[in-house]
């Protein structure tokens, strides 16, 4: 039965990847996605892009892991020597837009549900979640999904991660920063010329070190990458806009953050553009963890963001191929990851208790 689901999500992989789904406009890899479900006799539903479904025997005096991946990708970028819509196969390497990122672990997973599906007496709940907009963290993913999927205990978030064990994830916030000046003619003296003024700023933003670490994520980091001023060569510009990327360790919240930044940094506002996407992790001594270690997996700290961000729940972050392939020109899985994915999540299944 694992063979002939393997190939079936590779099947699927390949018709995902010669489908057009950029964020929220994912509605025909929601239809194939439908067509997988329909075609193993799934119940499930549909909302605007996401699909999801529980296992047959669902028991709400059971506690619930949550399977997920997202359907969504990037738009690709301009150096593919490849058709980024064409699924090809080369050396065991499966090519296209999203097949590593997250196609593999989305296929690989909705093998796993349908392995477990109708299986009697687990002992836990599953719910399936194909999720949109992750790429985007847009309102309508997973986000969305949380007010109408049964409350769930913890989840399984299916990134490529060299079936490794990310037992922990970095949050995001990016702030719109403003540094004032007084604006006049270049020809003229002025003691207060915004750009000058970010010299001090820059410095700040470079030289700062947050007090506290993290084992698994180690430490904040905060990086300025865009700067925009001025509108001509003889005029002074009256302020100077930054945008600050921070990545958030565990051991601060997003708030935290914020209130640290607009309590000191120099400059004349900055302001978090959404405090969302906080860190997530699961502890060391969790069943998933523990018999994943066992399996012979290591487990890491993750410095990408994924849809953990918006789970409450205890998360770990598993699935096939490498993050350093993703966003990249000629994404590429190998197909031996998804087949080694997909007994790798099913052992995890049967040993793990939630």
């Amino acid at each position: 039965m694992i063979e002939q689901l393997t190939n079936k999500a590779i099947a699927l992989l390949k018709k995902l990847i010669e489908t057009q789904s950029f964020s929220s406009e994912e509605e025909h890899t929601a239809a194939l996605i439908e067509g997988w479900f329909t075609e193993h006799n799934i119940d499930f539903t549909r909302t605007k892009n996401n699909i999801w479904a529980l296992n047959k025997h669902f028991d709400e005096s059971k506690p619930t892991l949550l399977l997920n991946s997202h359907h969504d990708t990037v738009k690709p970028n301009s150096a593919y020597t490849k058709d980024p819509f064409k699924a090809i196969v080369e050396d065991g390497k499966l090519y296209g837009l999203g097949s590593n990122d997250a196609g593999g672990c989305l296929v690989s997973l909705l093998a796993t549900f349908v392995y477990y599906y109708k299986q009697e007496n687990l002992k836990y709940n599953l719910v399936m979640v194909a999720s949109a907009e992750e790429e985007s963290s847009g309102p309508n993913g997973l986000n969305s999904m949380l007010p109408i999927i049964p409350k769930v205990d913890v989840a399984i978030v299916g990134e490529p991660t060299l079936m490794n064990l990310a037992v922990a994830e970095k949050g995001l916030v990016v702030f719109d920063a403003v540094i004032s000046g007084t604006p006049s003619h270049a020809a003229h003296p002025n003691d207060n010329n915004a750009i000058y003024n970010c010299i001090e700023a820059l410095q700040w933003f470079k030289d700062l070190k947050f007090d506290k670490s993290s084992e698994a994520l180690g430490d904040v980091k905060l990086t300025v990458t865009q700067i925009n001023a001025g509108t001509q060569h003889n005029v002074v510009p009256g302020h100077v806009d930054l945008v600050i990327d921070v990545r958030v360790n565990d051991a601060y919240s997003n708030a935290e953050i914020a209130e640290i930044l607009q309590k000191n940094a120099p400059v004349t506002s900055i302001t978090p553009r959404s405090l969302r996407l906080n860190s997530s992790s699961i502890p060391m001594d969790h069943a998933l963890v523990q018999e994943g270690i066992a399996m012979g997996r290591s487990t890491y700290g993750s410095p990408t963001l994924s849809d953990q961000a918006v789970l409450t729940c205890k998360s770990l972050k598993l699935g096939p191929g490498d993050s350093t392939r993703s966003h990249s020109a000629d994404e590429f899985i190998y197909i031996n990851e998804i087949e080694e994915g997909i007994k790798i999540y099913i052992e995890l299944l049967n040993r793990a208790i939630v």
